[in-house]
């Protein structure tokens, strides 16, 4: 039974990173975390590029114009940001704030150097999770499998890959995505692991005190 008199033990939320070359199955695992956990939530991030059709302003992207974005970089409002394409893209700070101190969980879908960011912005609060695919081999096959892009962006896409996977030891967890239900698994046990850190578990102090009296 549960003692009534002992001090309830809250939690703080974290940041999830999983960054991984395109056709990794990055996104693959992402949807799977969010569909299964409601705990868990995707960072909603602040663009200068204007809306696409079907797009809403708050859950696609946080729409703003490149004055605004700027005020936000110089006032310390962006955990991480960057050009991408000639628009700014990045990640507000108060809204990630705001859930990790009610107790759930922030999903980043980042590049390396958006973790670098995040990493010298929020260190304590990071989990960062690379997912590399099995064989270079693989990864060309489920490039091409997808039958979105060109023979000529594959090729690009498996250029920029191994730059991108030379980043791996930069990350707390490497996750080797050689069957997708297996790498989702592992996030998954990453995830729960992380959660039960003690530094993110809040007023577990003087909960041990109190389960620790005569």
């Amino acid at each position: 039974m549960t003692d009534p008199s002992a001090p309830a033990i809250a939690r703080r939320g974290l940041m999830l990173v999983l960054s991984s070359p395109s056709g990794a199955g990055k996104s693959t695992i992402a949807r799977a975390l969010l569909a299964d956990d409601a705990r868990l939530s995707m960072s909603v991030s602040a663009t200068t590029r204007p809306p696409r059709p079907g797009e809403v302003d708050g859950r696609d992207y946080r729409f703003v114009d490149a004055a605004t974005f700027a005020r936000m970089v110089d006032d310390g409002e962006m955990l991480e940001h960057a050009v991408v394409f000639g628009n700014r893209y990045g990640s507000p700070r108060g809204p990630v704030e705001r859930v990790l101190a009610a107790g759930r969980d922030v999903l980043f879908d980042v590049d390396w150097q958006g973790t670098q960011q995040l990493r010298q912005n929020a260190r304590a609060d990071l989990v960062s999770v690379f997912i590399l695919p099995p064989s270079r081999g693989e990864l060309e096959r489920r490039l091409h499998a997808r039958a979105q892009d060109s023979d000529e962006v594959v090729r690009g896409r498996m250029a920029k890959a191994a730059d991108e996977m030379s980043h791996w030891a930069e990350y707390d967890y490497i996750v080797v995505n050689r069957e997708i239900v297996s790498a989702v698994a592992e996030v998954t046990a990453i995830l729960a692991a992380e959660r039960l850190r003690r530094e993110r578990q809040v007023g577990l102090a003087e909960f041990v005190r109190a389960v620790s009296r005569d």
